[in-house]
């Protein structure tokens, strides 16, 4: 039963993913295939709704973050901060290496803050703006920029993954970010040479006046407009838990609309709630978008995984897995095991989080280490998960980034570590 369940669920994401359908509908058949599954297996719905809603409550905190940070993709707009960046940054940025200085700037500010979404919202947002003024490929910085803010998210102190994956293996974290970094040096060193050559085939061409133009009639260009993303970025490096670093972004970037950018706060609340929408087509083209609404699909995905992923845990369906997973094991060796798992797991949960633990649960009896534990899931799992186009690791920073699946074969650094990991990990555990 439990394989079949599986198959039917992989085949309406497949079927969404050809027919060009939202994956939510997936996530939702996904849901209505392991709830029965539930009730063959001897559970009632009411006892089937408590593990679907215990999960989901903690859905509820991601939904909240997600929310905000809509919000300040629509005001970071009507405040100025982008028209500034692209303004100024297409004066300083080299044109033949732009994506090369974009994945260093992602990869610095994502191991500061050790978030993926909030420097996709934000430094993200601003390059791929850099990048459509420009005329470079939307597909290519998106991937630039997935890789930057990975790097992040898997290796710095302050990420919630590595905290999370540092807890359910019984490691130390920071002896965990030591490693990282040394398996992470040689893929890293590789997606640096790849993307200095995609920025001599994709640099930044002559941008068209009229964009610029439009930008300097429409905006003040001044280093005030500034203010947001440096409140942004600055807080959480004095310990200021990301929500209120948001809340303060908005907040001054709220206030930089209505007394800088002449915007009036009922045009603010808008821009907060369905994103900016100038009656310029040239300012649209570069400015359009963001705001609250502009993150429905991420909002479903979320619910949903929490849901069907709550009823998969709470009804053991995955425990006849484990045996299966330390056989695998045995036969190909344990990180070859793991990335498979971590590949099932991703695709299935819709979530980086859920499905570290899971593979820990089907995995964890295999190894002897703690710390080689800690270390593969870090390597697979945690940047797989960035890999797979329904999954709220992926989805939602494409989202925030106006892009596609289309991006991830650029995302070289999620690729690289795993494959370079695969073939050196002798020298770290031998």
């Amino acid at each position: 039963m439990l394989t079949a369940a599986f198959m039917i669920f992989l085949a309406l994401v497949a079927a969404c993913l050809v027919l060009g359908k939202p994956v939510a509908w997936a996530l939702l058949g996904g849901l209505a295939v392991f709830w029965l599954l539930g009730l063959r297996l001897g559970f009632t719905n009411a006892q089937l709704w408590e593990m679907a809603w215990e999960k989901c409550k903690k859905s509820l905190i991601v939904v909240s973050v997600i929310a905000l940070i809509g919000v300040i993709t629509g005001l970071w707009r009507v405040s100025g901060t982008i028209a500034f960046c692209i303004v100024r940054g297409v004066e300083l940025v080299t044109p033949g290496l732009f994506l090369f200085i974009a994945f260093l700037l992602c990869a610095a500010l994502s191991y500061v803050l050790g978030t993926s979404y909030g420097v996709s919202s934000t430094m993200g947002v601003i390059l791929m703006a850099l990048a459509r003024s420009g005329g470079v490929s939307p597909a290519v910085t998106a991937g630039v920029v997935l890789s930057g803010v990975y790097f992040g998210d898997r290796c710095s102190p302050a990420s919630s993954a590595a905290i999370l994956v540092a807890a359910v293996t019984e490691t130390d974290l920071y002896r965990n970010v030591r490693q990282m970094l040394k398996t992470a040096a040689l893929p890293t060193l590789l997606t640096l040479g790849a993307y200095l050559l995609l920025s001599f085939r994709h640099p930044i061409t002559a941008v068209d006046e009229t964009v610029l133009a439009s930008l300097r009639g429409g905006f003040s260009i001044s280093w005030t407009a500034l203010l947001p993303a440096a409140v942004m970025f600055l807080l959480p490096l004095f310990k200021t838990p990301i929500k209120l670093a948001m809340c303060a972004s908005i907040a001054c970037a709220a206030v930089l609309a209505c007394t800088v950018q002449g915007f009036s706060p009922a045009e603010v609340l808008s821009a907060a709630w369905g994103g900016y929408h100038p009656a310029d087509p040239t300012l649209s083209a570069v400015l359009g978008g963001g705001g609250v609404t502009s993150m429905t699909a991420s909002y479903v995905i979320v619910l949903l995984a929490g849901l069907y992923s709550g009823v998969l845990e709470g009804t053991g369906a995955l425990e006849p897995l484990s045996g299966r997973a330390e056989a695998l094991a045995g036969r190909i060796g344990r990180f070859p095991a793991m990335t498979g798992i971590s590949v099932l797991t991703s695709a299935i949960l819709c979530n980086q989080a859920v499905a570290s633990i899971m593979v820990q649960q089907l995995m964890g009896r295999t190894y002897a280490s703690r710390e080689e534990l800690a270390m593969d899931i870090e390597n697979s799992v945690i940047l797989i998960a960035g890999l797979i186009p329904w999954s709220i690791a992926c989805s939602i920073p494409l989202s925030m980034l106006g892009s596609g699946p289309e991006a991830l074969p650029y995302a070289l650094l999620l690729w690289l570590i795993p494959a370079c990991y695969l073939f050196t990990k002798k020298r770290f555990y031998p």
